[in-house]
C-alpha cells in the first residue's frame, strides 16, 4: 500500500474532516472512496470513447430513438 501526502487548505481539510465524521470514517478513507469513485468515472469515460470510436453512429441513433419511444410511453403511464 502506498503513502500520498497532498498540501490542501486548511478550511477544505476541515470540512474532509467533517464529511468522514458524518460518514462514520476517517478521512484517509474518505479519500479512498473518492479516489475510487473519480478512478471509475475515469474508466467508464475511457471505455465510452472506445467504444464511441469503432460504434456505428447509426445504429446508436436506432438505439437512442427506441429509449425515447421508451421513456416517452412511460410518462403517458
Amino acid at each position: 500500500m502506498a503513502t500520498l501526502t497532498i498540501r490542501i487548505p486548511d478550511d477544505k481539510h476541515e470540512r474532509l474532516k467533517a464529511l468522514a465524521l458524518s460518514r462514520g470514517i476517517s478521512v484517509n478513507k474518505l479519500m479512498e472512496e473518492l479516489s475510487t469513485s473519480a478512478l471509475a468515472e475515469f474508466d467508464a469515460y475511457t471505455r465510452f470513447k472506445a467504444m464511441a470510436a469503432v460504434g456505428n453512429p447509426e445504429r446508436g441513433l436506432q438505439l437512442l430513438d427506441k429509449l425515447d419511444a421508451l421513456d416517452g410511453s412511460r410518462e403517458s403511464s
